[in-house]
């Protein structure tokens, strides 16, 4: 029989977890990034708590005890790799926007235009006459 005695506390935990991912969340879309960067050290030790307190994996997916648990994280991994996702668009965002303004890179994959709304040559052959 599982030893459920951590049971409430482990629920209150990834409650906590959950809460932390959506404020995580809020606060990636805003690119509020000094929130976000508060939020990692409590993050960080609500996983370690809770790796900490976890029955072991093969116990926690197949005992129906820990079902509701089992749910709760799975809810966390989720809305965790969606922050990733975020995280991971908006850097390439940026990578695109430092590029664009790095002309003196040969094949940048954006175009840059004057100030007449032309696509600007700077004699590398990056025009669509040269295509």
């Amino acid at each position: 029989m599982p030893d459920t005695s951590q049971a409430p506390r482990l629920e209150l935990l990834a409650q906590e977890l959950d809460r932390v991912l959506d404020i995580e969340f809020e606060a990636l879309q805003k690119q509020e990034l000094d929130r976000f960067e508060q939020l990692q050290a409590g993050k960080t030790e609500l996983l370690a708590e809770l790796s900490r307190l976890c029955p072991p994996a093969h116990e926690l997916q197949t005992e129906p005890t820990w079902a509701g648990l089992h749910d709760s994280l799975s809810t966390s991994r989720d809305k965790h790799r969606r922050n990733t996702i975020l995280v991971t668009r908006k850097l390439e965002a940026v990578r695109g926007a430092l590029s664009s303004l790095s002309t003196e890179l040969p094949g940048s994959p954006v175009e840059v235009y004057d100030r007449l709304g032309q696509v600007a040559r700077f004699g590398r052959g990056r025009g669509y006459s040269d295509a």
